[in-house]
């Protein structure tokens, strides 16, 4: 890990969590706030499983965004893990920002779906570009309206979340927009592009687990895998003739392509991993730890 600062400048440098509902925006409100397409979006809730950091540098603050899983209740291992994750990003963060689409406001006390926390809480109420302005409810005193879809409402929440900021030096160098490994992005555009090409509940069936990156080569070589659960899920992924999983593989090498600036040769398999949201064994090699018993 490289740490970066202006000497001749006070710095603040700090996390701050996206916490809320599955479905509330966050993973689109993440990408207008970093500039870059980081978290995968799809109008299928819960979409995100392991958290998603993306930075946004300037002059003198650093802003370590994370966006983790919406906050449900649990039904099973892998949704236990991904609550699990949320609750462990919302308590290590310096400032959770708490979205709720503005045609349900009001929100609920986070503290609800969440539980205590230590950080400075801002409420964000998202997707105002859905409702007409002639049509909007009062929010309370303190919160924030915006639209990652037109910017609507950012610079000011922008402007809140560095105040709330501590002082320290920047971890990352100030060029970054992520601090995960290329790999993990590589393996959530090839997902994004199953929850685009796939019908209904299948895309939450779906695993991707990147086997070979070869970045060395030109053009990038990656193999991954796509597991689902059962044998009958096989057939759909792959499609008539190939045509799903061709789909989803040009699909996902475009957005990997644009993510590195580089071509690249994407070699997807589909196999069967049976029952893998249900084994805690499996979950933890994507990313997820699963406590016995689900977080409150």
């Amino acid at each position: 890990m490289r740490r970066y600062a202006y000497s001749s400048l006070v710095t603040r440098c700090g996390i701050v969590a996206l916490a809320g509902r599955p479905n509330v925006g966050k993973s689109t409100l993440l990408n207008a706030l970093v500039g870059e397409p980081l978290a995968i979006v799809s109008p299928k809730p819960q979409t995100t499983r392991v958290p998603v950091r993306g930075l946004l540098t300037d002059s003198d603050s650093q802003i370590i965004f994370v966006d983790p899983a919406g906050l449900m209740e649990p039904g099973y291992a892998l949704q236990r893990g991904m609550r699990s994750a949320a609750l462990e990003a919302l308590r290590d963060a310096d400032v959770v920002v708490h979205l709720h689409p503005l045609a349900e406001a009001p929100a609920p006390r986070l503290a609800e779906i969440a539980g205590p926390l230590r950080a400075a809480v801002l409420v964000v109420y998202t997707k105002a570009d859905a409702v007409a302005v002639d049509r909007r409810i009062a929010v309370e005193p303190g919160a924030f309206v915006v639209s990652a879809e037109t910017g609507e409402g950012l610079p000011a929440l922008l402007a809140a979340v560095r105040g709330a900021l501590p002082e320290g030096p920047f971890l990352y160098d100030a060029d970054d927009i992520g601090t995960q490994p290329v790999r993990f992005f590589a393996a959530e555009f090839v997902r994004e592009a199953v929850f685009a090409a796939l019908e209904q509940e299948l895309p939450y069936s779906v695993a991707v687990e990147i086997e070979e990156f070869r970045e060395h080569e030109e053009p990038v070589y990656i193999r991954a895998t796509l597991a689902v659960e059962r044998d009958s899920q096989k057939p759909i992924v792959l499609g008539k003739g190939g045509r799903s999983i061709r789909a989803i593989g040009t699909a996902a090498r475009e957005r990997i392509a644009a993510f590195l600036g580089r071509r690249v040769y994407l070699d997807l398999w589909v196999t069967v991993w049976p029952h893998w949201r249900r084994d805690p064994a499996v979950l933890a090699r994507l990313g997820l730890a699963v406590p016995l018993e689900p977080d409150r």
